[in-house]
């Protein structure tokens, strides 16, 4: 069992761009967009940036690696999930924007695949959707009422899948074990994202954007970045040089780990997600198990679950569960929890028994950004010229390139659908001080895992989970 990421791993056995080492700057630089962070946000951004206005000079400054964080550790679904539901919109800004950031989101999908095929971005791209998985009573009623809440918005082509031999077609396809129906959303493609956020990189590149890895912002006023570039040679310790960008732009997407930064700080919270994924496994189990490629899988679980066949025929499997770190802190120790891996074999056989000889051959995990509202944002000041973007509880690998397209025509000053959309320039509150934080944060952990229990064992909707809803998006 390997204690590394699959993702990271695979990418850099294709060669090309994951083993590329990109410098810091050799002096201070002048230009019109400097972007903080170089994972999908920033990436995105600056792709549509140089699209909109290929004169504009923009630098991508990344503390790490491209695809250090998030976007190069997820579960690698394209999907048009946005952290508050659509009912939650609509009671918060009206029946109407709700729709529109709907569409926006579904929309987001079929961009990603569009560019991904225009600029030959090789990350394993099909679109198959996703299942969710209902294994009793009332997670059958939660995909029914998932199937007609999505009727009603109009926008997301949900379909309710019966696996009962004696009630519909479905029932001849393959699917886990004990599980009596699904939900299923074509609006969810299968990726690599490891692959995805080193060919954005590639390209962004070609276009003129310079990226410098191994650069840590360490503030910034209007106009001014503050940096320091760490130069690590072989058998040399590392030496820090200070430099500043002077720009009219600023974009801060920095998603988990701007919790560290003081410009962002309580604005954030990182929460850790780990992931396991199997060896291969044979196209004789896939056709059994119900999953083809391009198939994303969850279930109705209040504790997160999330899952993938990869391209090469592996489980790549994850969920939440890891407990939230005092003071926001942010460790490589963090991304192991033996008991948080060992829950995910545990459920991945739980769910499909045929798999319990599988070797599970890498285990991996990191911090995903929470805002306190569970709401995430995109967000532009034409006054001092900072734009942020992020807040996507463990969404974002599509909704980055929304915010790409978003905030690229706010800073062009573009008037467009979708800078209109209601999560534009929305202040989520800042999470409390501790000891409040970390009492709040691990709370909502453990009674998703409550809630799941309570309804095991009384067969009813769980009270707890009723109570978390609100602040969790729902």
């Amino acid at each position: 069992m390997i204690a590394s990421n699959y993702w990271a791993e695979s990418a850099a056995a294709t060669g090309g761009d994951a083993g590329r080492l990109r410098p810091p700057p050799t002096a201070d630089l002048d230009v019109d967009v400097c972007i903080v962070g170089g994972g999908l946000t920033g990436l995105w951004t600056a792709y549509y940036l140089a699209r909109l206005d290929p004169a504009l000079s923009i630098a991508i400054l990344e503390k790490e690696t491209v695809g250090f964080g998030a976007s190069g550790r997820n579960g690698g679904w394209c999907s048009a999930l946005f952290p508050r539901s659509a009912a939650s919109l609509e009671r918060a800004y009206g029946f109407e924007r709700a729709v529109a950031m709907r569409r926006a989101m579904v929309d987001t999908v079929t961009e990603v695949g569009r560019v991904t095929a225009a600029e030959s971005i090789d990350c394993d791209f099909v679109q198959g959707g996703t299942i969710t998985y209902a294994t009793n009573e009332l997670q059958v009623e939660s995909a029914r009422a998932d199937v007609d809440e999505a009727k009603r918005f109009g926008v997301d082509a949900l379909e309710y899948w019966d696996f009962d031999p004696a009630h519909a077609h479905y029932a001849g396809r393959g699917h886990p074990v004990g599980a009596r129906a699904a939900a299923f959303d074509p609006a969810c493609a299968r990726l690599h994202p490891a692959k995805l956020v080193h060919g954005l990189a590639q390209v962004v590149e070609s276009l003129g954007v310079r990226i410098f890895e191994h650069t840590e912002v360490t503030s910034w006023l209007p106009n001014f970045v503050n940096f320091r570039g760490h130069q690590v040679s072989p058998g040399s310790e590392a030496i820090a040089a200070p430099g500043v960008v002077a720009t009219n732009q600023i974009v801060i997407a920095t998603e988990a780990y701007g919790s560290q930064l003081p410009g962002v700080g309580r604005r954030i919270l990182p929460l850790y997600s780990l992931m396991i994924a199997t060896e291969p496994l044979s196209d004789e189990f896939w056709e059994s198990a119900g999953l083809e490629h391009g198939n994303t899988f969850s279930d109705y679980r209040h504790l997160l679950i999330y899952g993938q066949r990869t391209a090469d025929n592996r489980f790549a499997f994850g969920g939440r569960g890891a407990r939230y770190h005092w003071g926001s802190s942010i460790h490589p120790s963090y991304d192991q929890v033996e008991r948080v891996f060992s829950h995910l074999a545990e459920t991945l056989i739980e769910l499909f028994p045929d798999a319990a000889d599988a070797e599970v051959t890498h285990r991996w995990g990191g911090p995903i950004g929470v805002p306190r509202d569970w709401h995430a944002s995109a967000s532009h000041n034409p006054k001092t010229g900072v734009s942020f973007a992020g807040g996507y509880v463990g969404d974002g690998l599509s909704t980055t390139n929304l915010a790409g397209r978003t905030l690229s025509e706010l800073i062009t000053g573009h008037h467009t659908e979708l800078t209109c959309l209601p999560w534009v320039n929305h202040l989520s509150p800042r999470w409390e001080p501790e000891p409040l934080r970390f009492i709040g944060a691990n709370l909502g952990l453990t009674s998703a895992s409550l809630a799941d229990h309570e309804e095991r064992m009384t067969g009813r909707s769980s009270i707890t989970a009723r109570l978390l809803g609100p602040l969790t998006g729902h």
